[in-house]
């Protein structure tokens, strides 16, 4: 079992900035991999950036160059520095863990609003 508690989220104006973060307890040493999804209203779940084994890093097209994902000393927190931000980036993000056998788990969400 994993625990997921992400903290971080809020309101800000196109162009800032937001550092959301999560943290893992529980069975972290079979976490193979952590991310950040995100839902807006009356969209489906979308990946946002992922972490596997500390090495392999994903981010999607809509934000390349403006997020970047990172883990802590610790490794079972997960950042995601979000730069630049766009009214299109309010959301709901979800930290996401997974582990080796494939198994995922979510923690509640925090919400992420731009204003334009």
């Amino acid at each position: 079992q994993v625990q997921l508690v992400e903290s971080g989220g809020g309101l800000v104006q196109a162009g800032g900035s937001l550092r959301p973060s999560c943290t893992a307890s529980g069975t972290i040493s079979s976490i193979n991999g952590m991310g950040w999804y995100r839902q807006a209203p009356g969209k489906q779940r979308e990946l946002v950036a992922s972490d596997t084994l500390g090495s392999f890093l994903y981010y999607a097209d809509s934000v390349k160059g403006r997020f970047t994902i990172s883990r802590g000393t610790a490794k079972n927190t997960v950042y995601l520095q979000m730069n630049s931000l766009k009214p299109e980036d309010t959301a709901v993000y979800y930290c996401n863990a997974r582990l080796r056998d494939g198994i995922d788990y979510w923690g509640k969400g925090t919400l992420v609003t731009v204003s334009s």
